[in-house]
């Protein structure tokens, strides 16, 4: 459903590392200081203030983001309508190594280390109709000691696709899946106190 052309590099990296099993678990987290000032720098500014982490937090690392969005037909109080049910999602880092999974809480895991975070929406802004919210997470538990630990606030930026389906959902079709694809960009702040 993809259909931008400026997606294509995203997702041939995507395809290229979720198809090698040996490839897709080898990602580390964390990046060298050099390596890592540049990713930085490469992101653009928000698309609203609302989105943007407290003064106390920093920027650790972002990735980008390639998977679905799952919705379910389900009756509601006013007919039947498509229900968000869980992201799916793999990110990966500039070197197109898969780092962290996505999946539902919603929750980040990291490949190497398998340490957790589970988020919850502080703030969201809709950039394009076509495309779900971008975000502001805020964490509220961690698991396990690895990249992840220390982070505390997430952001969904740049978001392409993963809109629910417009039709398609009525009586006849009550329980259905859509799987609808999308791309992001995810930031992951820490607080200062940690250090860069």
């Amino acid at each position: 459903m993809l259909k931008d052309c400026a997606l294509m590099p995203i997702l041939a990296t995507a395809l290229l590392f979720v198809g090698s099993s040996a490839n897709a678990t080898q990602g580390a987290v964390t990046a060298g200081p050099a390596t890592r000032s540049e990713r930085l720098k490469a992101l653009p500014p928000l698309a609203s203030p609302t989105l943007a982490v407290p003064e106390d937090s920093q920027l650790a690392f972002h990735y980008d983001a390639v998977g679905v969005q799952v919705y379910t037909c389900q009756a509601t109080k006013t007919g039947y309508a498509w229900t968000f049910q869980a992201p799916e999602a793999k990110l990966f880092d500039r070197r197109g190594q898969l780092v962290l999974e996505h999946y539902a809480g919603p929750t980040w895991e990291s490949v190497s280390d398998h340490s957790k975070v589970v988020a919850k929406k502080v703030a969201e802004f809709s950039a394009r109709a076509d495309a779900i919210p971008e975000l502001l997470l805020q964490v509220t538990s961690h698991e396990g000691q690895g990249a992840l630990a220390h982070v505390t606030y997430i952001q969904r930026l740049h978001t392409t696709g993963g809109v629910a389906p417009a039709v398609g959902c009525d009586q006849s079709h009550d329980g259905a899946a859509a799987r609808v694809d999308y791309t992001a960009t995810y930031t992951f702040s820490r607080p200062k106190s940690h250090g860069k």
